[in-house]
């Protein structure tokens, strides 16, 4: 990529405990210092970072971020015992952690793998609405403790949304991340590079809200 002088930078994020490979509000803020407080004249910046190369570029009134488009594996789900009858965890190489670690008794549709975010994803059943994900109060030190392999650093509980419904979300979500020292992230933009491969692929849409 073809940049001019004081476009590129060098970008790197921290939680308490340790450094992620992405962060997308902090590239965000990063990026409004050097437009808004910096005077940056450039339009477009490159930020290098722990997932490549990071675009993002002025647009009138608005920032607009480029980030990867990670689309997860499916899991392959079934019941056995692990201590708990009727258990049901993930059947394969990626991980001995149980949906059920995060999302209690909620009936489960999906899950899929990011083998690149090292995200797992979780989709509730089309039967919970947003109430039912909003209540969810997993517990940070038994996500810590269910999964042994290393392989897990967030999950993410989505549910399909209500798009005929004013605002008319596609989907909802929540994500937590007690591997990386944050018991639930708010809003997270590295969360939503799983999210946006899973539900377009769904939804087969190319937009969402």
């Amino acid at each position: 990529m073809l940049t001019l002088p004081g476009s590129r930078f060098g970008l790197r994020w921290f939680t308490p405990t340790n450094e992620v490979p992405l962060c997308g509000h902090a590239t965000l803020a990063s990026a409004a210092v050097l437009f808004y407080q910096k005077k940056n004249q450039n339009s477009v910046l490159v930020f290098e970072t722990l997932s490549g190369e990071l675009c993002v570029r002025l647009c009138e009134d608005s920032i607009i971020m480029d980030f990867p488009l990670h689309k997860p594996v499916p899991q392959v789900l079934d019941t056995f015992d692990k201590g708990l009858p009727g258990c049901l965890c993930v059947l394969s190489e990626v991980s001995d952690l149980s949906p059920q670690a995060t999302v209690g008794d909620l009936s489960v549709q999906d899950v899929h793998y990011c083998s690149v975010t090292k995200k797992l994803l979780i989709r509730l059943s089309d039967s919970c609405d947003r109430s039912l994900l909003t209540s969810l109060q997993p517990d940070s030190l038994n996500l810590l403790h269910s999964d042994s392999s290393g392989r897990v650093k967030g999950v993410i509980v989505t549910a399909k949304g209500a798009p005929t419904v004013q605002p008319g979300y596609d989907f909802f979500s929540r994500y937590f991340a007690p591997w990386n020292g944050i018991p639930e992230d708010p809003v997270t933009g590295s969360a939503h590079t799983v999210l946006a491969g899973y539900w377009s692929e769904k939804l087969d849409k190319k937009r969402m809200l």
